[in-house]
C-alpha cells in the first residue's frame, strides 16, 4: 500500500517555474517507479514524467522535454518535479502516481494522489 501527497503547485506567470513535491508513504516506495501526471479540465489524463525506482531511468512527454525534470529521494520518499519555463497550456492538475514499472500508460499505475493545481498566467 503506498499513499501519495502532492503539494507545490499555484500561480506562476509565463517563464516562470516552480516545484512541485510527492511524499509517500509505505515501505514499497524505494521499489516503485514514480510518474507525473496532469490533467487539464475537459482533456484526459497525460504522462508528464516517470522515474525508475533507482532514479537512474527517466522518461518525459515530449511536450516538457527540456524544461521538466523529475528526481527522487528514497531516503525521504518524495519525488520531485521541477518545472521550467512554463506555458499557459502547462495549466493543469498536477498528480503523481507509483507503478511496479517504468511506463508512460496511466492505466498501469496503481496509486494515485489527489493533486494539485498548476496555473500559468500568460
Amino acid at each position: 500500500q503506498v499513499q501519495l501527497v502532492e503539494s507545490g503547485g499555484g500561480l506562476v506567470q509565463a517563464g516562470g517555474s516552480l516545484s512541485l513535491s510527492c511524499a509517500a508513504s509505505g515501505r514499497t516506495f524505494g521499489s516503485r517507479t514514480m510518474g507525473w501526471f496532469r490533467q487539464a479540465p475537459g482533456k484526459d489524463r497525460e504522462f508528464v514524467a516517470a522515474i525508475s525506482w533507482s532514479g537512474a531511468r527517466t522518461i518525459y512527454a515530449d511536450s516538457v522535454k527540456g524544461r521538466f525534470a523529475i528526481s527522487r529521494d528514497n531516503a525521504k520518499n518524495t519525488v520531485y518535479l521541477q518545472m521550467n519555463s512554463l506555458k499557459p497550456e502547462d495549466t493543469a492538475v498536477y498528480y503523481c502516481a507509483a507503478n511496479e514499472n517504468l511506463s508512460t500508460d496511466v492505466r498501469s499505475y496503481d496509486y494515485w494522489g489527489q493533486g494539485t493545481q498548476v496555473t500559468v498566467s500568460s
